[in-house]
């Protein structure tokens, strides 16, 4: 596997002096020599002029955040990541590589949760390269390597997890964004650990049911609010009931037998867990007739 390796790169702006000082020099060498008719001197000061203009190839920037991977007939030599201007053997190719912080977004895709449902998912990837040589060699297009990786482990995540917990416990797309979001970036890095790229941070940005059944899965979810909020309900109209009959023992407003106490506990829980006000009917007899 390649793996980075530093390579030290002459000063570029004293060679960039010299070389405008051997070109000068180069070209009035050839003019003088040309005036005097002297065929010898002015070839080999066309030889240094050419050989001048050659070495001045060499010549290369590294811009900040930035890279430049440098290769002789196929074989790689190193990395010069320094800023500045810089000088190098003539013939080393020299691929520029960005090393800045890169994000996109998914394809919103269309999978089936843990539990068989059909949702679309898309996720933002925020990542850089922390390896040059890695990027450029162990894969053909890092950045196409990237994407594709990153779509498929959103893929399997949404496979892994449910759409909505149906449990205390259970982790679900929707009600659990971070820990999806740490498990997400943690498969998108270990698909990217061979091209010498660095997840920054993965999280979800879309998620919802699929057309065909998102109808049907709003009306669920209506339906377990409202059983939820019943629930709430029915546990309070319980503890007031409760705290009603104790103060009323503790008064001694009124001496209530299991029966009556029986009908006070129905009347007041139809009248706290009713979705309408309560209409009063006046009894002019007893409990008993």
């Amino acid at each position: 596997m390649f793996r980075e390796k530093e390579q030290r790169a002459t000063n570029g702006l004293l060679v960039l002096l010299v070389a405008i000082v051997l070109l000068v020099v180069s070209v009035i060498g050839i003019i003088g020599a040309a005036n005097a008719e002297q065929g010898l001197a002015a070839a080999a000061w066309a030889v240094l002029l050419a050989a001048t203009i050659i070495a001045c190839a060499g010549l290369f920037t590294v811009n900040p955040n930035e890279a430049k991977v440098l290769t002789l007939f196929g074989k790689y030599i190193g990395t010069v990541r320094q800023a500045g201007l810089w000088f190098a053997n003539p013939f080393f190719a020299k691929k520029r590589i960005s090393l800045r912080i890169r994000n996109f977004e998914t394809a919103k895709l269309k999978v089936n949760d843990n539990h068989s449902n059909p949702i679309e998912i898309a996720a933002i990837v925020v990542w850089k390269v922390i390896d040059s040589a890695e990027a450029l060699f162990e894969v053909d297009d890092f950045q196409h390597y990237v994407q594709t990786q990153s779509e498929s482990a959103v893929r399997a995540l949404a496979q892994t997890y449910p759409y909505d917990a149906h449990a205390t416990d259970e982790i679900a797309l929707s009600t659990h964004p971070h820990e999806v979001a740490k498990g997400l970036q943690a498969a998108i890095a270990e698909r990217l650990e061979k091209a010498g790229v660095d997840v920054i941070e993965a999280r979800i940005s879309h998620l919802a049911y699929a057309p065909e059944i998102a109808s049907a899965m709003l009306r669920r979810q209506q339906a377990s609010a409202i059983i939820a909020a019943r629930r709430k309900i029915v546990e309070g109209a319980v503890g007031m009931v409760e705290n009603a009959l104790e103060l009323i023992s503790e008064k001694s407003l009124v001496t209530l037998d299991d029966e009556r106490k029986a009908a006070m506990v129905s009347n007041l829980l139809v009248v706290l867990c009713s979705d309408r006000d309560a209409q009063p009917i006046v009894n002019a007899g007893t409990i008993y007739q």
